[in-house]
């Protein structure tokens, strides 16, 4: 006897075939109540992933950043009025990501956020920000002496980065330092957790790092207010 696949995500019912009888019915739900559970959540679910898309398309720069503010902040208004009917059994996202083994970080930490990443705003604690931005830069600088090379070390921190430095509403758009870590967090992404950088790429990376920091010195000596 063949055994059953279905998932709870999505509602509706699910056949399977038995050597005894074919294409047997599974009902996932026994009433209207419990279909519009399982509508909710497979709502959620579907939400969750579409921000998750829409974060990896800005990131390669495969949508405008005015696309993706507007696409951004309706995804999350639908989020939230989706998550409000089934947070009696999911009190979190990250809850609800771990029972159905969703692997969206950067969709959660958006939703945990609540806008759009191209929204500059650093809520008034500029000092806070600049102290998280330098120490980013000489941590990831570090690794970069200490030959750490692999995706899943430098990723994080590096992603990080760019996302303050975004943040930060007293930093020009097209301030040049931002400019030299988007093009290393567009590289890592790229490739697999398991990948490093070659010894050029690694070489090239702890430079290119090394004179956005000077140009952030810069801005910060010239006023950053």
């Amino acid at each position: 006897m063949s055994v059953p696949m279905f998932s709870d995500v999505g509602g509706g019912s699910h056949s399977y075939q038995d050597s005894d009888k074919t294409l047997e019915e599974i009902k996932l739900y026994e009433s209207a109540r419990e279909r519009e559970e399982y509508d909710n959540r497979a709502n959620v679910f579907s939400l969750i992933q579409a921000i998750q898309a829409l974060e990896k398309a800005y990131i390669k720069d495969a949508v405008t950043p005015k696309d993706y503010t507007t696409q951004c902040n309706l995804l999350l208004v639908q989020f939230n009025a989706a998550f409000k009917l089934i947070n009696e059994k999911f009190p979190t996202v990250e809850a609800f990501s771990k029972r159905y083994l969703l692997h969206c970080p950067v969709a959660i930490e958006r939703i945990r956020e609540g806008r759009p990443i191209s929204v500059r705003d650093d809520r008034g604690n500029l000092s806070k920000s600049i102290a998280e931005i330098v120490s980013l830069f000489i941590t990831i600088m570090d690794r970069c002496r200490l030959e750490i090379r692999a995706m899943d070390e430098l990723y994080p921190d590096v992603k990080e980065l760019y996302e303050i430095m975004c943040r930060m509403s007293s930093l020009p758009t097209s301030f040049e330092g931002s400019v030299k870590v988007k093009k290393w967090l567009d590289e890592l992404t790229s490739m697999q957790a398991s990948d490093e950088l070659s010894e050029d790429q690694a070489r090239q990376m702890l430079f290119d790092l090394e004179s956005a920091y000077n140009d952030f010195n810069r801005f910060l000596s010239q006023g950053a207010n």
